[in-house]
């Protein structure tokens, strides 16, 4: 039995598909409401319209590559249409550590059409939103370097698939939104505004997030049926609630005889598919707004204080979890002789809370610092991880360029006790090399350059301590896989 057969003892097995966070938290990856290139304050709607859908995309500011499109963008705005695409492609190379060192390119195209109706039905309040996009490269940290969190977001399975598909209607002048269709949670949920700078995908959709839940959750590139509600009754507080499938890879299209028990490598890639019949995802986050500026004070040089966002969010899954060291008779997985059909627990949560907060910014507001931390849990029994944490500081405005930012981010994945104790029950049963997973380490320094308004280029360097919390790196062998020097290029274009 190989290393990474016998790993999927402990973990679901799809760790390279589970270990997803978005890379539309980028401001140019892809439309997003939170967008913010590691300032909350940048390109983001208003605290007291921070429920209005923005899109992201404002053809009217000329900050696309195409900008009117030859005059189809402005006749299309008409009919309360906007249209937008973006290329992302990244470059990522390890000449240290890892399972092997190389270079590798990712790419993902995003198409986003969204319509207001009022423009022609007369519906106030409403948005229509269908996103579709293209996956390409390879897996490079799944090849290289044994990550429990890809390096970077943008990483997945080669496809060209539909991604979100929705309708957002407000209510009493936005201040309840309800948003119904295929959603991904990640563009909302879970997130920080500080971290949207960084590329490993650990800042974005969280690695308990990721590694705690089926195909990587409701998260990029996938999404799943489901309704969000959010309610903001003043600029300061806000609340996001959401009820979806708790699996968007529909695995029980592709085996009858269980939800949860398909070969990955099978999965439905179209996203076409409305999956209705595994488990029921709840989520609801509470947001704190603090010092938001008024609306219409926005570009009044008048100091209304650092603004900063406090979260307290929690999720239940209704689905069935495998014990991490337990087998259906209560006996031990790492036991060769033993039924490998694992115990399977009745559910799964998690606990988490962020903090994104500005700590200075200079009299003309074009150059601040802010830091983020965000922290995290769930059940250890079921859970491969069931600690997780990152946080960081953010300088935008370096270098006298009001675009820019630099930032320094750090973040762990702490393996859970029940799956370290599967570790020493396989060591002690099997093979007397085996490592005993721990916690793994990750930093980044990312630099954000906005070389024209439609173009970012963000150079990268990451470097991972205790990769997949220490692995071997053969079969039979006392060696772990060695700590990871990474380095990134991507670029982002707004069409």
């Amino acid at each position: 039995m190989s290393i990474y057969t016998t790993l999927s003892l402990s973990l679901f097995g799809q760790q390279a598909d589970a270990a997803r966070s978005s890379p539309l938290l980028d401001q140019n990856a892809a439309p997003s409401s939170n967008s913010s290139s590691g300032d909350p304050t940048k390109k983001t709607p208003p605290p007291a319209k921070v429920l209005d859908q923005d899109t992201g995309q404002h053809p009217e500011n000329d900050d696309m590559l195409l900008k009117s499109m030859w005059g189809v963008r402005p006749w299309l705005a008409q009919y309360g249409i906007t249209f937008t695409a973006v290329d992302v492609n990244e470059v990522w190379g390890n000449p240290y550590g890892g399972i092997k060192q190389g270079a590798a390119y990712e790419g993902m195209t995003t198409l986003t059409l969204n319509w207001d109706p009022e423009k022609v039905l007369g519906f106030k309040h409403g948005l229509f939103n269908i996103s579709a996009m293209q996956i390409r490269g390879r897996s490079f940290t799944g090849e290289n370097i044994a990550n429990l969190n890809p390096i970077s977001g943008t990483e997945a399975d080669r496809s060209t698939r539909l991604w979100e598909l929705w309708y957002q209607q407000g209510f009493w002048d936005d201040k309840f939104t309800v948003r119904i269709g295929k959603l991904a949670l990640d563009q909302e949920f879970n997130i920080s505004d500080y971290a949207a700078l960084f590329m490993n995908s650990s800042f974005g959709w969280s690695m308990v997030s990721s590694l705690d839940t089926y195909s990587g959750g409701v998260a990029y590139p996938l999404a799943a049926p489901g309704i969000r509600f959010a309610f903001q009754p003043n600029e300061n507080w806000t609340n996001l609630f959401a009820i979806t499938n708790d699996n968007p890879n529909d695995v029980s299209f592709c085996n009858p005889s269980g939800p949860f028990t398909c070969d990955p490598q099978s999965k439905h890639l179209s996203g076409t598919r409305f999956n209705f019949t595994t488990g029921v995802f709840i989520i609801n986050e509470l947001q704190y707004h603090l010092n938001p500026a008024p609306a219409d004070k926005k570009n009044d040089s008048k100091s209304y204080g650092y603004p900063g966002t406090y979260k307290l969010g929690a999720y239940f899954d209704s689905a069935g979890f495998p014990d991490q060291r337990y087998n259906a008779q209560r006996l031990l997985l790492a036991a060769s002789d033993t039924d490998q059909t694992k115990y399977m627990h009745n559910n799964s949560w998690s606990v988490y809370g962020i903090a994104d907060q500005m700590i200075w910014r200079n009299h003309d507001k074009k150059h601040s610092i802010g830091l983020f931390g965000r922290i995290q849990t769930s059940p250890g029994d079921r859970s491969p991880v069931n600690l997780g944490g990152d946080g960081g500081i953010v300088y935008k405005g370096i270098f006298g360029r009001e675009d820019d930012s630099l930032g320094l981010g750090w973040g762990f994945g702490r393996m859970s006790d029940r799956a370290r104790q599967y570790d020493r029950d396989y060591r002690r049963l099997n093979d007397p090399t085996w490592r005993i997973r721990k916690t793994e380490h990750h930093i980044e320094l990312a630099w954000q350059i906005q070389a024209t308004p439609w173009w970012e280029i963000k150079p990268d360097f990451q470097y991972i301590f205790n990769p997949g919390g220490g692995l071997n790196l053969e079969e039979g062998s006392y060696k772990r896989i060695q700590n990871e020097a990474v380095f990134g290029l991507r670029s982002t274009i707004n069409f």
